[in-house]
């Protein structure tokens, strides 16, 4: 309804802007279309059903209520909901020869997509920081991570990534998109929509790199400060074997955290002058599409209480 409201209050006032837009997408080309419809539709089946099942998992299992798999639905509801803000846009789009999107529509779609984003952002790094606990302070792991705490962090998570959302779509819809109403992207997000601003978007992107410094790179240097604790803390294991399990584990973990914060990073702290449509596709793929997919393998499928409990209700 807020978004309604400001979204109604600009049109009118702001006459120069259009009330819809058209999202160029990925590719013009047909045989592309094609591929990138199916590529698209496997991926976001893969990434839904992967994630209702560690949710369903985590939920008729007691043996997982713990904090760590309550961080971790948490994430997977996320990721759900991330990839289902962009992906079904990017199916419709890649297919039929509407590309139009209302400005309400854009508006959604960028408020719903920073919500999201930056709630994973920062729950990223929680969910760090309680492996950091649970190895290097084991003994008072149940002090430090109780229920309370994880509502807290989590219920955070939401509204720091509510509050951003608030701050950046309205500013960003209230500037006049004189330029073009074509955007050269797969959905609505700020960078391609600053491009069509008639008049100097620079306190939205100053706006935009604090936001930007602040949550992605704030919470990436305390996701790789909690790691390097717990690599310190697995070096001083004497099986080799475990170490080597540790490892592992740490390595997945710490390719799919920074493959998320160092796109959203280069996305959205470039300098204007280096914008690429091209690049900035692809950057928004990864952290959109590629790591919602990829959290629920890397974090849970892999993981040996998960694929206990998932044998365990199959033979039932």
């Amino acid at each position: 309804m807020i978004l309604r409201y400001w979204v109604n209050y600009m049109e009118k006032s702001n006459q120069t802007s259009p009330n819809w837009f058209i999202l160029l997408g990925l590719s013009d080309v047909p045989q592309l279309q094609v591929i990138c419809f199916l590529v698209f539709l496997v991926m976001y089946l893969i990434t839904v059903s992967g994630n209702f099942l560690l949710i369903i998992v985590v939920r008729t299992n007691p043996t997982l209520h713990t904090p760590m798999y309550f961080l971790l639905c948490n994430l997977s509801f996320i990721d759900i909901c991330f990839s289902s803000t962009i992906v079904p846009v990017i199916l419709t789009n890649t297919l039929s020869k509407d590309k139009t999107i209302s400005l309400l529509g854009c508006a959604c779609q960028m408020f719903f997509s920073l919500v999201f984003g930056v709630t994973e952002c920062i729950l990223l790094s929680v969910m760090a920081f309680d492996r950091f606990a649970a190895i290097c302070r084991p003994l008072h792991y149940n002090l430090i991570m109780n229920k309370k705490i994880c509502v807290f962090f989590a219920s955070t998570s939401w509204s720091v990534g509510l509050i951003n959302a608030f701050i950046q779509v309205p500013l960003t819809f209230r500037l006049p998109f004189c330029r073009s109403h074509h955007i050269n992207h797969f959905f609505c997000e700020v960078p391609p929509l600053l491009k069509l601003s008639c008049t100097d978007p620079r306190l939205n992107e100053v706006l935009m790199y604090l936001a930007a410094g602040i949550i992605a790179l704030g919470a990436f240097v305390l996701t790789l400060g909690s790691y390097v604790y717990i690599i310190s803390t697995i070096l001083k294991i004497r099986s080799s074997q475990g170490r080597q399990k540790a490892f592992s584990t740490c390595g997945s973990h710490l390719t799919v955290v920074t493959l998320y914060y160092g796109t959203i990073m280069f996305m959205y702290l470039q300098p204007r002058s280096s914008y690429s449509p091209e690049t900035d596709k692809t950057l928004s793929l990864l952290y959109t599409v590629v790591t919602p997919m990829l959290n629920p393998i890397i974090y849970s499928i892999r993981n040996k209480d998960v694929k206990n409990c998932i044998t365990k209700n199959i033979k039932q």
